[in-house]
């Protein structure tokens, strides 16, 4: 229609136009399955790693429930043998028994509690390196 190549035919603008937005919107949709993939993949490595702090933390609360059981128990064995006390050299040479069984026994759970806080900490750092380490 219009032999001026200076001046563009605008008859063809329609065409031009869906063209483009056929192409914006094939884009557009790509793209947007590119994020909602990386986010799944996200989504499914966070869960990885909130699992491992939740074992760990299940693990480290039921080994102080252990514990918190058997100091107990101690404590009252404690005093169903002060109770049977016949005199202050018998009662403090059991108090102090128990006192130095109490500290060999807290220093061990002590012990054992740093070496799951440990295990912990490591798990989950681990969990996080290879979450880093995936390509989204």
């Amino acid at each position: 229609m219009n032999a001026n190549p200076q001046y563009p035919n605008y008859a063809d603008a329609p065409k031009v136009l869906q063209d483009v937005a056929e192409k914006s919107t094939a884009q557009a949709k790509e793209n947007l399955e590119k994020m909602s993939a990386a986010a799944s993949e996200a989504a499914n490595q966070m869960k990885t790693v909130y699992s491992t702090i939740s074992k760990g933390s299940q693990d480290y609360s039921a080994k102080v429930l252990e514990f918190s059981h058997a100091n107990i128990n101690a404590a009252f064995e404690h005093i169903s043998k002060l109770a049977t006390v016949k005199s202050p050299t018998e009662f403090f040479a059991l108090s102090s028994e128990h006192m130095r069984q109490q500290f060999e026994t807290l220093t061990r759970q002590s012990q054992e509690l740093a070496a799951i806080a440990q295990k912990i900490t490591a798990a989950t750092t681990d969990s996080i390196k290879s979450v880093v380490k995936k390509p989204l």
